[in-house]
């Protein structure tokens, strides 16, 4: 008899059957079971369970000898795919084959988009099922959700298969052919990617429009006028629009290079503003418009996966694969529908839900008389669901979940801007008034204020949006202006110049940059979050606060790519791809023909293949050089980092340095620098000069030894590796090069430090990888702290030793740097703790180092959770070394 659970440990149905669901996730299974029950196992695929070859190992020794067999994919027969089994997901296969064996039917209920179609193929090509098969697909795991799903299964959908095997063969396509380039013409270890690219490329691009941006400066003024009635409010703030009929300069009336667009313009500088304000003042004033317009907004649609990303950066601080990473929990675990949507409709049932409870919340006179319908305006929206909202047909309140965290606060958001997308508009007034005045010499002058009453506040009482430019008005935000008429007297209390500088156009933050890539419709939006998230791991672009920054090596890649592989990263061409992958899956275009063109051209084009066998001509030095204005100073992009270059002097850029911040005085800055190496005296023991030098793992002390005497006649020099070699000693977490002595470096040298013998071995205090320890023979303590190694004695190495040795590194941890929270994927404790090679974040069980960027002062919770689950996925990834080959043809989908 099964379990009540029906989990995959339960029995045999009660006589209908027994029917296997496969999903992907252990977490989905576990809360689908329970809904299911008896005649019914559930066990998870764990994910993915083949895919092509990840390296040469991998590949079959059948195919090892092809000249495509490096690609995985035949790109000489009809690209046919070649798929292998993981390694680590073989065990798991074998438990699904005994299962499906045990079985009267099989349910494949991954997710319902391409890639989830995928799997679903995926999983019935390799267990080979003899028994019915069926598509179960649903949006929400709620137990009427689950149970209706069942009971109306589909087949598989083979165009959406088709469509996500292209993509997926593109992508192997572009990324192995154009990363070994990148490998040979600017760093090994590069990657390139069809969406990859193009995102890097335009963080690089924002940069180099902050590089040669040129600020104007530009003078207003500004004015407080009092009404002189009594109600409230009776003063107002004013700035100047025009004098004598021209209009003043602003902004946006400034090019990029900080000349003006127009002519028509007045631009004030200094002395012509605050001369202007001495002869406005003390002038009498009056009103001179009053303009007002009826103001009305309309509620925001329910979130798809980038709008749920967007506003979850702006409110929540959450970048953008943290958002997925918890939305994916709250819909495993029943909370929400799928998160991975283009989708913008809600259900009837939805509706119904969210009309009821803001009713409930704020009242009948909040919801509007007919339901609103939102129709979506993403291009090629190929997800077949609803929009991202709370589970099940009635909706629970936040409060009512028992959620907790950031799980919590996710739910929240999307619980209040569901609820709020079926209220009513708000509504009120907009106000512009225009003020008069003449100067002493008689100049008109006129000053404009703007203001905003909202008598109605509609779904604003729900929810409001974030705008990414902090400076921009809240959509709930008023602005009051006293009640004013053409012709009213006014007094002006304060008239004052105010200067001001253009911006550079801002950095991309992760939502801006989701942003961008929809509306340019580049890529899928269920990818960015992955794509973004790879670009910050390859160190392409690091983080400043929330602004994404782009490294030079990142300036080299783009360069390359443009100069070279100019389709490749067209913001068009990339696009156009997308709409061609949709075809496919329509059925409008064949996935064979398509590929044909991206890899040997058409018509006269060059393809992908011919692209990437000519790169005789690119000028590594070349794409990898950038020159700073005004200077006879280079930067380089070499193997290991990036440096100034002058006539071959050299100096290193410090990693926190933004392209847009390396001008040419800070380059004369950093070659005025001291080289770090600090001549601290001559060791009275040897004669040898010491010296303190910063080395590429920090900074360390030396000897400098005489050079060799000549070899005597007829007799060969000493070899390298036999001469003698300099004590050499890093510097204590303690010391810094400015500060430390000869003292401290000699005493640096004598480690490591005899102290005595004990039982017969000789027992010495030194420093190691993992910090300071006393050995004996193969026996060793830790001590506490680098300081011990000059005051141990042996008497208390002798108590060390006595004590039981305790496993591990955590037996001389240190305190930790910060407590962060709970890592919401292994529900432990995150800390930030100083490491040998740097400070890093842990749960207890995995450990991750910070990356360029990350600082420990300002690192969050959800950035450490990125860091620990990249670090798992990378470990697991790393174990799988050996995987179960299996070919496919393309005529075997028949049901396409």
């Amino acid at each position: 008899m099964p379990a009540k659970n029906g989990t995959a440990n339960s029995g045999r149905g009660n006589g209908a059957g027994t029917r296997l669901v496969i999903v992907e996730s252990p977490a989905k299974a576990k809360t689908i079971a329970g809904y299911l029950g008896r005649g019914y196992i559930v066990e998870s695929s764990i994910g993915h369970i083949r895919d092509l070859p990840g390296s040469a190992s991998e590949v079959p020794a059948k195919y090892k000898g092809e000249p495509w067999a490096k690609l995985g994919v035949n790109v000489e027969r009809e690209f046919e795919p070649l798929y292998v089994v993981n390694s680590d997901k073989r065990q798991q296969v074998q438990k699904l084959k005994k299962l499906l064996a045990e079985a009267d039917e099989l349910y494949l209920a991954t997710d319902e988009d391409r890639e989830g179609e995928a799997i679903a193929w995926h999983l019935q090509d390799v267990l080979k099922p003899k028994v019915p098969v069926h598509r179960m697909v649903f949006n929400e795991i709620t137990k009427d959700a689950i149970q209706r799903a069942a009971a109306n299964p589909r087949e598989l959908n083979m165009r959406l298969v088709d469509a996500q095997e292209t993509r997926r063969i593109l992508d192997r396509l572009y990324g192995y052919e154009v990363s070994p380039v990148l490998w040979k013409k600017v760093m090994p270890k590069l990657s390139a990617g069809r969406v990859q690219s193009v995102a890097t490329r335009l963080v690089v691009e924002r940069e180099r429009e902050r590089i040669a941006f040129v600020p104007a400066h530009y003078w207003d003024i500004a004015a407080q006028f009092d009404t002189g009635a009594d109600e409230e409010p009776k003063v107002f703030k004013a700035g100047l629009v025009s004098v004598g009929g021209r209009r003043v300069a602003q902004g946006r009336d400034f090019a990029s290079d900080g000349t003006l667009k127009t002519k028509d313009v007045l631009h004030l500088d200094e002395p012509a503003a605050r001369a202007l304000a001495e002869r406005l003042r003390g002038r009498p004033y009056e009103v001179a418009s009053v303009e007002r317009k009826p103001y009305t907004r309309k509620p925001y649609p329910p979130f798809r996966t980038t709008t749920l990303q967007q506003e979850a950066s702006r409110k929540l601080n959450f970048s953008a694969k943290y958002t997925m990473s918890v939305a994916q929990k709250l819909y495993e675990n029943g909370f929400i529908t799928y998160m991975r949507t283009d989708s913008i409709t809600l259900s009837e049932t939805a509706i119904t839900a969210a009309r009821r409870q803001a009713a409930s919340l704020f009242g009948g006179e909040y919801v509007p008389d007919k339901p609103r319908v939102y129709a979506s305006k993403v291009k090629n929206a190929q997800e077949a669901h609803e929009a991202i909202r709370p589970a099940g047909d009635t909706f629970r309140t936040p409060a009512e979940t028992g959620l907790k965290g950031d799980q919590f606060r996710l739910y929240e958001l999307i619980w209040k801007r569901t609820i709020a997308s079926q209220m009513k508009d708000a509504v009120g007034q907009s106000v512009s008034i225009r003020v008069a005045g003449l100067s002493t010499r008689g100049e008109r002058a006129e000053f404009g204020a703007t203001g905003k009453t909202i008598t109605f506040h509609g779904f604003l009482k729900a929810y409001v949006e974030s705008a990414d430019d902090p400076s921009t008005d809240r959509d709930d935000q008023e602005r009051r202006l006293p009640n004013l008429a053409e012709g009213d007297a006014l007094t002006a209390n304060a008239v004052d110049a105010e200067g001001h500088s253009t911006r550079p156009p801002a950095r991309y933050t992760e939502a801006s940059l989701v942003k961008e890539l929809e509306e340019r419709e580049i890529g899928r939006p269920s990818t960015y979050a992955s794509i973004i998230g790879t670009i910050l791991a390859r160190e392409y672009v690091f983080k400043k606060g929330t602004a994404l920054v782009p490294s030079f090596l990142a300036f080299a890649v783009v360069n390359l790519l443009e100069r070279h592989f100019g389709n490749l990263v067209d913001y068009d061409f990339t696009a156009h791809m997308e709409d061609g992958l949709d075809e496919i899956a329509r059925g409008n275009a064949g996935r064979v023909p398509w590929l044909n063109r991206f890899y040997y051209g058409d018509n006269g084009a060059e393809g992908l293949k011919e692209l990437v066998g000519d790169i005789g001509d690119i000028d590594a030095k070349g794409i990898s050089s950038f020159p700073i204005r005004g200077t006879d100073i280079v930067v380089r992009v070499g193997r290991y980092g990036s440096y100034l270059d002058r006539d071959g002097a050299r100096v290193n850029i410090p990693d926190d340095i933004a392209p847009d911040e390396l001008t040419a005085e800070k380059a004369e800055e950093l070659f005025a620098q001291p080289s770090g190496d600090r001549d601290l005296g001559t060791d009275p023991a040897t004669g040898h000069t010491i010296v303190a030098k910063s080395g590429r793992f920090g900074p360390y002390v030396t000897e400098i030894l005489p050079e060799q005497p000549p070899a005597p006649e007829g007799r060969k020099r000493t070899k390298k590796a036999d001469a003698p070699k300099p004590r050499t000693s890093s510097l204590f977490k303690s010391m810094s090069l400015d500060t430390i002595t000869l003292d401290d470096a000699l005493k640096l040298l004598s480690l490591p430090r005899t102290l005595g013998e004990l039982d017969g071995e000789p027992v010495t205090a030194q420093n190691g990888r993992f910090g300071p320890y006393i050995k004996k023979g193969a026996d060793s303590r830790s001590l506490g702290s680098e300081e011990e190694l000059f005051t141990v004695t042996l008497e208390r190495a002798k108590e060390l030793f006595a004590q039981p040795k305790q496993r591990g590194r955590r037996a001389a941890a240190a305190a930790p740097l910060r407590e962060l929270g709970v890592d919401p994927a292994s529900e432990k404790p995150v800390v930030v703790k100083e490491g040998r090679f740097g400070p890093y974040v842990t749960d207890g069980e995995t450990n991750a180092s910070l990356r360029k960027g990350d600082e420990v002062e300002s690192i969050t919770i959800q950035r450490a959770a990125e860091l620990l689950a990249e670090r798992r996925e990378k470990v697991a990834a790393g174990g799988a070394k050996k995987k179960t080959a299996t070919r496919r043809r393309t005529s075997a989908k028949s049901g396409s």
